[in-house]
């Protein structure tokens, strides 16, 4: 089992950038990491996804050309470059571990994410 502990979440205006972190410790032989996010009353959905092998990477629509996941393999560490943040990006972050193959819109089902984080606060205010 992957141990996962975000941070770099908090209030920021609308138009602002934030980068969130997550640190994976444990067993990290994950084949995907992904960042999801769940505001009050609405669904956990995913935001970004990234392969751990291969560095490919891939988006929520609602986040595509402002957010950029990326990894520090040295560290286990997955970050969330947020950009232009609007107030409906306001939720919890979470990060999350699969170990299976996925492909395409598969990759984003949270049941195969066997691995979560606390979560992080994000708020924007307009």
């Amino acid at each position: 089992q992957v141990q996962l502990v975000e941070s770099g979440g908090g209030l920021v205006q609308a138009g602002d950038s934030l980068r969130l972190s997550c640190v994976a410790s444990g067993r990290t032989d994950s084949y995907a990491m992904g960042w999801f996010r769940q505001a009050p009353g609405k669904e956990r959905e995913i935001v970004a996804l990234l392969r751990w092998r291969t560095g490919s990477t891939s988006y929520g629509d609602s986040v595509k050309d402002r957010f950029t996941i990326s990894r520090d393999g040295a560290k286990n560490t997955v970050y969330l470059q947020m950009t232009s943040l609007k107030p409906e990006d306001t939720a919890v972050y979470y990060c999350a571990a699969r170990k299976t193959f996925c492909v395409g819109s598969g990759c984003y089902d949270r049941s195969d994410f066997g691995s979560w984080g606390q979560g992080t606060q994000v708020t924007v205010s307009s």
